[in-house]
């Protein structure tokens, strides 16, 4: 499988997702200010939306928007999600929040908002998280064992953490946990994160 993503984007989540599943795994870095890969091809080439991740599947389909890779990572590697009768609908729900919610909401630090925006933002943000920290179960969102959403989950603190965002302290604690699996080592320190 072959990954397009930029440093620190969300597509963190699936090169993390994708190390911790021990996939065979070709990665390329775009630009995303010049839409550029590494090797100077327009990325539009790869996906019209002109954003990361776009996941090119064993089949040469290509796959993007991150709630639809990462659940397709965990449908095709079981150890990346939930177990239970609701196990994959509940990852579902988290991703959703994640990406609608918390993703989004993080919009004005990005992208040129005014330091009132920001704040606004920031409270939002935590405000979203301690919803979420709310429905853990464990040592990651759905128990002892690490999922797809953990990895999402983790691009958002992170970017907290930048933003100087507060997070309730069982996502400090998540974040922390995070950092020490060597999946996320890897995939840090290959986006020069680390």
């Amino acid at each position: 499988m072959r990954l397009y993503y930029a440093p620190l984007a969300c597509s963190l989540a699936d090169h993390i997702a994708l190390h911790e599943a021990g996939a065979d795994l070709d990665l390329v870095r775009v630009d995303m200010r010049s839409k550029l890969t590494e090797t100077g091809q327009d990325f539009h080439q790869i996906s019209t939306k002109g954003y990361v991740p776009a996941l090119v599947l064993p089949d040469g389909q290509i796959l993007t928007e991150n709630i639809a890779v990462l659940d397709w990572l965990s449908g095709h590697f079981p150890v990346l999600e939930p177990q239970g009768p609701m196990g994959r609908s509940r990852q579902l729900e988290a991703l959703a929040f994640i990406s609608t919610e918390i993703h989004r909401a993080f919009k004005p630090m990005w992208h040129g908002g005014t330091d009132r925006d920001r704040a606004r933002a920031a409270t939002t943000v935590t405000g979203l998280l301690t919803l979420l920290a709310g429905t853990m179960q464990g040592d990651y969102l759905f128990g002892d064992h690490l999922s797809v959403a953990d990895c999402y989950l983790f691009v958002m603190l992170l970017w907290a953490e930048r933003f100087g965002v507060e997070v309730p302290d069982a996502f400090t604690a998540l974040r922390d946990r995070m950092r020490t699996r060597p999946a996320v080592q890897r995939a840090m320190a290959t986006e020069g994160l680390l």
